[in-house]
């Protein structure tokens, strides 16, 4: 069924790759519509193709042929200027790594894509504040990002994603460096912030466990994007 006003929405995407003089296909065929507010899981083997997704999504990479459109962007014909607002303004990212810069505070890592968005510094610092509050790391704001836990620095890179308001927040491998106690935690916050702020989530994982705080379970297999996903949660 498809969804009802979709934040997402791809069709016919292809996206192939060159490997040792060869090609190979990564995405073939995808559709795909996610609603607002809907929590979508990519769960597959590693190197199926589900960094990839979410790269051709936010208009980082380019797709070999489709269509598509995130929050109301027509991604493929878009300029860099216009993807680039889009990741700014509308999308937010957790990553597997991270991606903390080590010479800046939590909080200055909080703040920074608000400071690049056109936010003024202390609101921008306001806003760290606020949303680290809500993760539960108030007291970390002025410490660098070494000091923290994996599952510390997982929670500040959830704050810093969320920072923004986004309309879609994209989840790569979020638990994949964290220990169990660690990933539950971090998987708990985002459900908890995604239903108190409204936005979708696609989280793509290899993770069943991670999968589960999703409204729809999708496997990326051979290129193809398999709706077998009943949903996960009631």
């Amino acid at each position: 069924m498809a969804a009802v006003d979709p934040i997402v929405s791809l069709r016919a995407v292809h996206k192939a790759v060159r490997e040792g003089g060869a090609e190979r296909t990564v995405l073939r065929a995808v559709d795909l519509e996610v609603a607002r507010g809907e929590a979508v899981a990519v769960l597959g083997r590693s190197g199926s193709g589900k960094s990839t997704l979410l790269n051709l999504i936010a208009g980082i990479d380019d797709a070999d042929g489709g269509d598509i459109t995130t929050v109301g962007l027509d991604v493929r014909n878009a300029d860099e200027r216009a993807r680039a607002e889009l990741r700014t303004r509308h999308l937010g990212f957790v990553f597997q790594s991270f991606h903390l810069l080590p010479t800046l505070t939590v909080a200055e890592n909080v703040a920074l894509p608000l400071e690049l968005g056109g936010i003024a510094l202390r609101a921008a610092m306001d806003r760290a504040a606020e949303v680290l509050g809500l993760v539960g790391l108030a007291d970390r704001a002025g410490s660098w990002p070494e000091v923290l836990s994996g599952g510390e620095q997982q929670r500040v890179a959830v704050a810093r994603a969320l920072a923004s308001r986004p309309a879609l927040l994209l989840c790569d491998e979020p638990t994949g460096n964290l220990d169990d106690v660690a990933a539950a935690t971090v998987l708990a916050l985002v459900e908890r912030l995604r239903r108190e702020q409204g936005c979708a989530v696609i989280l793509v994982t290899h993770s069943q466990r991670a999968a589960a705080i999703c409204d729809r379970v999708l496997w990326l297999d051979g290129g193809a994007l398999d709706s077998r996903g009943a949903e996960v949660r009631a």
